[in-house]
């Protein structure tokens, strides 16, 4: 199983594969997207639509995981990655990729064994349980990974439901 992981947003947009084989887990590829906060909103958007659409085109995943929205306090903010996540799913339905989304407490649990841990945290275990030479960066990457990391390691029926 191949699993294109996405830590949405406009600014910086985290992507991660990878590919599951009975236990093992291998990291395939990582990076962001970054836009500019002067472009307008729909090419910024277009990027990461052409982005996901890219990786798929390369990479044939089976499919697609991504980290729901955090809502904070700042409702620009929330409505900013609400437009990411938008262009991320769109990208999948039109590839014919499933598109899982995971709550940011349960990526962490699945990952690091803690729903509240910290980034430094994940990004150690994500190296780890990919058994990266380097530390994921940046690390919105590393979020993609570990969404990546937490699909590919769900139960079937769990992965159904999300």
């Amino acid at each position: 199983m191949k699993v294109v992981g996405i830590d949405p947003g406009t600014a910086a947009c985290g992507y991660g594969i990878v590919h599951k084989n009975g236990a093992r887990l291998e990291g395939i590829v990582l990076g962001c997207w970054s836009t500019r906060a002067a472009e307008p909103m729909e090419l910024r958007l277009k990027a990461i639509y052409d982005g996901v659409m890219g990786l798929i085109a390369e990479h044939a995943p089976d499919a697609v995981a991504m980290e729901e929205s955090f809502v904070g306090a700042d409702a620009r903010i929330a409505l900013s990655v609400g437009q990411a996540r938008g262009a991320v799913l769109v990208a999948a339905a039109n590839a014919g990729i499933p598109c899982t989304e995971y709550a940011p407490s349960s990526v962490k649990q699945a990952v690091c064994g803690y729903g509240r841990a910290e980034k430094a945290q994940v990004q150690r275990m994500v190296k780890s349980i990919l058994h990266l030479d380097e530390m994921p960066n940046p690390n919105h990457a590393a979020d993609a990974l570990a969404v990546a990391i937490c699909h590919a390691m769900a139960p079937p029926l769990l992965r159904l439901v999300g």
